[in-house]
């Protein structure tokens, strides 16, 4: 049988992760609660729960049984999940076998799963029953022979080589205690997921998820035992992983799932605790989401919301304004990035000055560079680089760009940022955004937020096109409000009267919708073809 004490021991699970070689256990320390209260809710997902007792049990029994099919330490295992109660199970039972989880979206197409299975060499996939053909169909594109198939939910019988999850779960020999990994050692992948060309496997350590729950999940969030928090960013993605698995049980709270796309419709059920579920008390969500949610029918129900956070892009200050005078609390926005793992910059609960991304996490060092490498001056916008306890430490076998991302370390984040007088920071756009109107940088954020205090405007998202004499000038794509009535010309003079004048997009095109990655950011590049066919 699994002991958590057992299990504890053989890790280092009380105050600071060891130093370098030393023994820690990222999964064993999460698992930590089990011992101290093994019937309180880990995770809902809406059908099936979980205590921390059976958390514990079942992450067990999946490295036991992992590692009965013959995989051995450091080898990877694809995780193709959608956000239900297996999902934890399956990334904490690779953690505590010592074997390292890829993590993958699923969204993606058997191309993507193609390359990813090449990439990692994963010798195991753990995948969905919904998600199943897509997987079968990149194991038949990609070169590369994976060693066993597990199945989550199969939505029909399973041919033999492939093996039913929850069966496996059931027979497996719980592993008596984790594997004696270090705390910098590699410990698991997330594939970035960036908006042009081949997603960058990002390698974090078993300590990282330890800072990043320690510095901002404990310190700035304050999530304690008594929480439930529920992240509409799922947990494949690094802002979700916090939310939904590290923060949480590193402070022994409850988690509600939600394994579906998350529909404002979908998103308050869980706010309201539709269904008897329990009503979280933090949320996770990013600032298309929020836009989404004030535009739906307020909820009939209740919330029992202390406290909502926002990561993915820069939240608009109308949109955090308009969120506390609808429900009351806070939207406590941030930045992080898959390279540092979660956010590094934030507001704080209290303290929160919308149109700012707030201050550097304790534990963290920001700095604001120039053109030439230089600090960037006063009021001056400068590329912003971070360091901290949370860096991953590369990008899997792409030593260039891990070289151009991790300088020293120094993360380049490929963000542009403004330093306030108050020490607050405005963000600025990425790098590859800003736009040089009239040889003065505009940042396309600025423009859209103003855009976006229009009561006509729902959302709004600009790009740089050039004029007939071959100079950028702003160009917005808008997503008007449902019954609104606005004109182009309407929302240029709306914009020229609140920026400088060289500010105001030259062009204003009106679009039912933006295209987005999966993590909800807006994909500038599909925009600018668009508007190569509109020139």
């Amino acid at each position: 049988m699994f002991d958590p004490d057992t299990a504890l021991s053989a890790s280092s699970s009380a105050g600071l992760p060891p130093g370098p070689g030393a023994r820690f256990n990222c999964a064993a320390w999460l698992l930590s609660a089990s011992s101290r209260q093994p019937q309180r809710l880990a995770y809902t997902d809406g059908r099936r729960t979980l205590t921390y007792g059976a958390l514990a049990e079942r992450v067990a029994r999946c490295a036991g049984g992992l590692l009965a099919l013959g995989l051995r330490r450091e080898e990877r295992v694809l995780i193709a999940l959608p956000d239900t109660v297996d999902w934890p199970v399956a990334f904490l039972g690779a953690l505590y076998a010592g074997l390292v989880p890829v993590a993958v979206n699923t969204l993606l197409t058997p191309d993507d799963y193609a390359y990813m299975l090449e990439h990692s060499r994963a010798q195991a996939v753990i995948v969905g029953g919904s998600l199943l053909p897509a997987l079968l169909g990149a194991m038949t594109r990609a070169d590369h022979e994976v060693r066993a198939l597990l199945v989550a939910e199969p939505d029909a019988p399973l041919h033999p080589a492939e093996i039913d999850f929850e069966t496996f779960l059931t027979r497996a020999a719980p592993k008596p205690a984790p594997a004696p990994t270090a705390a910098d050692e590699p410990a698991f992948w997330l594939y970035s997921s960036g908006s042009t060309g081949r997603p960058k496997a990002v390698v974090h350590t078993h300590a990282n998820p330890y800072w990043t729950s320690v510095l901002y999940g404990a310190a700035v969030l304050g999530i304690s035992a008594s929480d439930v928090c529920f992240s509409a960013s799922k947990l494949f993605f690094a802002y979700g992983l916090g939310n939904g698995l590290t923060f949480p049980l590193a402070a022994g709270a409850s988690v509600v799932l939600l394994p579906e796309r998350p529909t404002p419709s979908a998103v308050l059920a869980r706010l309201t605790g539709e269904g008897g579920g329990p009503r979280p008390t933090v949320f996770f969500g990013a600032p298309t989401l929020y836009a989404s949610l004030l535009a739906a029918p307020p909820p009939e129900a209740p919330l029992a919301l202390r406290l909502a956070s926002s990561a993915g892009e820069a939240l608009p200050a109308e949109l955090g304004e308009r969120f506390r005078a609808r429900f009351g609390v806070d939207i406590i926005d941030g930045l992080g990035s898959t390279e540092m793992l979660h956010i590094f910059l934030s507001n704080r609960p209290g303290a929160v000055r919308y149109g700012t991304t707030g201050t550097p996490v304790p534990g963290y060092e920001v700095a604001l560079r120039n053109e030439t490498g230089g600090l960037a001056g006063a009021g001056e916008i400068g590329d912003l680089y971070v360091r901290g306890p949370s860096s991953a430490l590369m990008y899997w076998g792409d030593r260039a760009r891990s070289q151009e991302t991790f300088q020293g370390g120094w993360v380049r984040t490929g963000d542009k940022y403004l330093c306030n007088a108050d020490g607050t920071y405005t963000y600025a756009g990425r790098a590859d955004d800003m736009l040089r109107v009239s040889g003065i940088y505009v940042s396309p954020f600025e423009v859209e937020a103003t855009l976006m205090q229009h009561p006509g405007v729902l959302e709004a998202a600009v790009i740089g096109i050039e004029d007939e004499a071959g100079l950028c000038k702003p160009m917005a794509f808008v997503v008007p409000r449902a019954q609104a009535e606005v004109s182009a010309e309407e929302l240029k003079a709306f914009v020229k009267a609140r920026l400088a004048p060289f500010k105001y997009p030259r062009r204003v095109v009106f679009v039912s919708d933006l295209p987005k990655t999966a993590t909800g950011k807006i994909q500038r590049f599909r925009l600018r073809e668009r508007a190569r066919t509109l020139t």
